[in-house]
């Protein structure tokens, strides 16, 4: 398979120009490109030559550009020719469900009326025949206008094969985990980044109420249909996002809560789940053994999310929006509202190159190989700063949570965007944080950080971007997940060859 035909600068079909390659995996890239002849930011999904399930992402991309509800994001278009296929989707300005637990869990009353919008939104596209099938907390958004958003509807299952004998339940237990996310913060079977997993007992997933006090017994009975098919009650199942959104429209209280304002900003572009790596950008040994870690060195490649769908807008999505502004403007603030800050937008600031003026090791005991962290700014591809290599589990070897890099930019800047280049291997997940103060216990970010951008299966190289520029003197490069090294079966890193930072002084 050859590499990408598209490079940054490239124009496809005359109008679209690539700028940021925010994720890419074995067979496809997500770009951020420009619309020239509508001078809007659009998100284009190009090809690899021989990729095998083209075909099948250009039937999804067409069955999607067909549905009409406002809350699934948008294809415009569509190139269909085998060697330069690409199709061109919305850019998402606003925040995932990831980032509005950030915090902590939503009220049970917001994140109840947030699902139910996205189940309404789903259960139109089932309607017409088109489903997601790979539902995760990056797929739903709230944009900054103040509004559902769902992305990668049918084209992420069709970059990565996913399918399902029964689409419409598939979706609904997906819109399950996302409601249990909401109420509790936690993420119910499995893992993902930045949300702890939901606790069992005697082998069986706790109910949200057992996980968090003060959620209303019927919102509880609700997600226990959705996501485990029965109730306390031993009421019937919900089987489509229909039904669930049928059933949370019950539940919900009145009038709803008004869901958070958006705060954060991610990367986006198609991601579901990493195809194969990518090329290498350089080589280098593995870092030195530091307690009982295992120096194993490897690389990583992966993508983020897409964005993905739809032209107009159901009377139903605009009343709703409405009614969330109008909420919004008049209701006391969500839980997660801090003091109201003026924060310059990405256009309205020149984007100019920032140097850092130092990089350092940032984590538990004092961070991971900290005579290393200058080659991440070095400007050179060829050297670069690690983790430790952790042997048995990608969560650094079960030891902690997290651990990361600090860039230290001299002087408070505006950051617009960071452009990190990882390794190769897929698997990777990461965070931009800017803040203020580079103190604290190494644990976690310092208090009063913000969040620029995020992916969860970073490699190569990963632009991340947010709505609106952060503010701060550091730049904290963050992981909470570490890929797995190459023909080292047991064995976690990551590894940063170049930090490119924009803005303005």
């Amino acid at each position: 398979m050859s590499t990408f035909i598209s490079e940054p600068g490239t124009r496809l079909g005359g109008r679209y120009r690539l700028e940021d390659r925010v994720s890419a995996s074995g067979g496809w890239a997500a770009w951020k490109a420009i619309d020239e002849t509508l001078a809007r930011p659009v998100t284009v999904l190009t090809f690899a030559r021989g990729f095998p399930r083209i075909g099948d992402v250009v039937t999804a991309a067409r069955a999607a550009s067909r549905l009409t509800d406002a809350r699934l994001a948008q294809v415009f278009d569509v190139e269909e020719d085998w060697d330069h296929a690409y199709v061109v989707m919305e850019w998402v300005a606003g925040d995932s469900l990831e980032d509005l637990l950030a915090d902590g869990p939503l009220d049970p009353g917001q994140g109840a009326e947030i699902i139910a919008q996205a189940a309404e939104a789903l259960a139109a596209a089932h309607a017409a025949g088109v489903a997601h099938l790979c539902l995760n907390p990056d797929s739903l958004r709230w944009t900054a206008g103040g509004g559902v958003k769902i992305v990668g509807l049918g084209i992420d299952a069709a970059l990565t094969g996913v399918t399902a004998d029964d689409p419409a339940l598939a979706d609904t237990h997906g819109l399950g985990k996302l409601l249990y996310a909401a109420l509790t913060a936690h993420w119910p079977g499995g893992e993902w980044p930045s949300l702890p997993p939901a606790p069992e007992v005697d082998g069986h997933l706790c109910s949200p109420r057992q996980v968090r006090a003060g959620v209303p017994t019927r919102i509880d009975d609700v997600a226990c249909r959705a996501l485990f098919q029965r109730d306390a009650a031993g009421g019937p199942a919900l089987t489509t996002p229909a039904t669930l959104a049928t059933a949370l429209n019950r539940v919900v209280p009145a009038p709803a809560a008004p869901p958070p304002a958006a705060r954060r900003g991610y990367t986006t572009g198609p991601g579901p789940a990493p195809l194969a790596p990518g090329p290498p950008y350089g080589q280098h040994g593995g870092p030195p053994r530091r307690g009982g870690r295992d120096p194993m060195a490897g690389r990583g490649s992966g993508g983020t999310r897409s964005a993905v769908v739809i032209v107009g807008v159901l009377v139903l999505g605009v009343v709703g929006a409405a009614i969330w502004a109008f909420g919004h403007h008049s209701s006391a603030a969500p839980p997660h509202a801090g003091p109201s800050t003026n924060h310059p937008t990405p256009s309205t600031i020149p984007a100019t190159v920032l140097k850092p003026q130092s990089a350092a090791a940032f984590g538990p005991g004092g961070g991971d190989n900290a005579g290393q962290a200058g080659l991440a700014i070095d400007a050179s591809q060829g050297t670069d700063w690690t983790t430790d290599s952790y042997q048995g589990s990608a969560r650094f070897g079960n030891l902690y949570d997290g651990t990361g890099l600090m860039l230290d930019m001299g002087t408070r800047v505006n950051v617009s965007s960071v452009t990190v280049i990882f390794g190769t291997m897929p698997g990777t997940h990461v965070r931009i944080e800017v803040g203020n103060s580079a103190s604290g216990t190494g644990d976690n970010p310092p208090p009063g950080f913000t969040t620029l951008g995020h992916s969860s299966n970073a490699a190569g190289a990963v632009t991340f971007t947010g709505h609106r520029t952060e503010s701060g003197q550091f730049i904290l490069i963050w992981f909470t997940r570490l890929a797995q090294q190459p023909g080292q079966s047991g064995h976690f890193q990551a590894d940063v060859f170049n930090v490119v930072v924009k803005g303005s002084s």
